[in-house]
Order: C-alpha cells, then sequence, then structure tokens
C-alpha cells in the first residue's frame, strides 16, 4: 500500500544539494559551450569550471548568469560566417579543444499549429538546431582529432524530439534531425577515439523554455505549474540537472559510451 506521505514531498525538497565535483576532473582538458550565457548552457560552463577545465563560451549576449571564470565571445553561430568566426577565435585562445558541447538553441511556440509556422521559422529553426551543431563540430574536429583519443562531443537536443508538439513542430524536427546526426557522427569518430552523446532534456526551468511554458498555459487558460506538474519525480528540471549529465558523459566514467543518447526529464516521457 502507498504510504499517503508520498504525496506530500515538497518541491523545495525535491531539490538537492548536489556533491562538490573534484577539481581535477577535468584538468587540462579544454571545453568549447555554445549558448553558454545563461540557463542550461551557464550551467554546464559552471560544471566544466568547477571540474578544473578551461572554457571558451559564445552566445549573442552574455548575463548576470554567464559564469565570469569563463571566456566569453561574443557572436552568432546561426550562420557559417559566424561559427567560423568564433571557432577561430576559441583555438587561437584556447590552442585547442577537448570537450565540445554543442548547446545553443531557440524556439517560438506557434499556437496556431503547424500550418501557422511561417517558412523563414523552419529554415531558423534548423539554421540554429541542426546546422549550427553541424558547423561547429566541423570547425572543432581538427582539433579534437589533433588531441587524440579522449575527445567528446554533447550535443544538446530535447525531448520534444520524440514527442513532438505541433505548436513547437519546427524546432522538434530540427531536434529530431541532430538525434540522427550525432548517432552517425558517433560511428564516424569512433575509431579515432572520439565520443559523442546526445542529451535530450525535458521541462527544465530556464528563461527561454518558461517563456514558451507561459504561452502555452496562457493558450489553455492554466497556471504555469500546471504544465509541468504531472512529472513523476514531482518537480521540472533545474539547469544543473542537465549539467551533470554532461559532465559525466563529458569525463572518463562514461568512456564506453558513444552514440548514446540520454533522457533528463524526471521521468516525464514513459508517462506521456
Amino acid at each position: 500500500m502507498m504510504d499517503d506521505r508520498s504525496k506530500t514531498v515538497r518541491l523545495e525538497d525535491m531539490f538537492r544539494d548536489l556533491p562538490s565535483p573534484s577539481a581535477s576532473e577535468f584538468a587540462g582538458k579544454r571545453a568549447i559551450v555554445t549558448g553558454g550565457s545563461r540557463g542550461i548552457g551557464a550551467a554546464i560552463v559552471q560544471r566544466l569550471l568547477d571540474g578544473g577545465a578551461t572554457v571558451v563560451t559564445t552566445a549573442r549576449n552574455a548575463s548576470d548568469e554567464t559564469p565570469k571564470a569563463a571566456s566569453f565571445i561574443r557572436g552568432d553561430i546561426g550562420t557559417l560566417a559566424g561559427v567560423q568566426a568564433f571557432a577561430a577565435a576559441a583555438l587561437d585562445e584556447l590552442g585547442g579543444v577537448d570537450i565540445v558541447v554543442n548547446n545553443a538553441a531557440a524556439a517560438r511556440a506557434h499556437l496556431g499549429g503547424i500550418s501557422s509556422i511561417p517558412d523563414e521559422e523552419w529554415i531558423n529553426a534548423l539554421d540554429l538546431n541542426l546546422l549550427s551543431v553541424v558547423r561547429v563540430n566541423n570547425a572543432f574536429l581538427p582539433g579534437l582529432r589533433e588531441a587524440g583519443p579522449g575527445g567528446v562531443v554533447v550535443n544538446i537536443s530535447s525531448g520534444v524530439a520524440l514527442t513532438p508538439a505541433p505548436a513547437v513542430a519546427h524546432y522538434a524536427a530540427a531536434k529530431a534531425a541532430l538525434n540522427a546526426y550525432g548517432k552517425a557522427l558517433a560511428s564516424e569518430l569512433a575509431p579515432a577515439g572520439i565520443r559523442v552523446a546526445t542529451i535530450m532534456p525535458g521541462n527544465v526551468l530556464t528563461p527561454g523554455a518558461d517563456a514558451i511554458r507561459q504561452d502555452v498555459a496562457d493558450a489553455m487558460g492554466v497556471a504555469l505549474a500546471d504544465i509541468t506538474a504531472g512529472i513523476p519525480l514531482g518537480r521540472p528540471g533545474d539547469p544543473r540537472d542537465i549539467a551533470e549529465a554532461v559532465a559525466y558523459l563529458a569525463s572518463d566514467r562514461a568512456q564506453w559510451i558513444t552514440g548514446a543518447s540520454l533522457v533528463v526529464d524526471g521521468g516525464e516521457l514513459p508517462a506521456i
């Protein structure tokens, strides 16, 4: 019989303090993180820094959340020219690369459904959520190969790639393509000892995702909290939840993992 106390777990009790990472876990490692100015990206940057890595990150603008210990390069990786400029500046600063984390992404909900999504937004979704990853990886692959076995690429996808909603069909389609691309890249790079993994976050509390959820909640006439109320583990995600998954996949603890797609969503996917 289920204990009734399981129904009264408070949200704040679910956000447990994380153990302190080893400051030598990524010592000597040089890391690239795209979209690292806030939210999930900033949490990933900070987690790699805490592990001893040297980190260069990029976004269109820095924010108060951007970790100060990282080197920030302002740029737009939504275009090939933007990626090339960022890669040149980052490699000039780092001298090489061991870890590449592709986190930059963007989406806008169209509550009128798929037919209401303009053609240019389909193109923009592919440019930023798929092609920017392809371009970034292509730009840094020579450096990863030069560093020798042990290089890691982690692509941040989304749970909507598996459970696409009409309002974000363009974003979901781009992320589904990213998943397929990641598996193909993993097969190609495995002989060189370079691993590739994909993380699919669920409902994580970030400014961008909160804005989309608010639009959906308003359209449904419900409270924002109702959108994430059904998550089995009892709370939406914290950016640190995704950062910890990245740290594991980027570490030697995951040295026999490549081509994998990890869902990090508090158990929401099986419940859908």
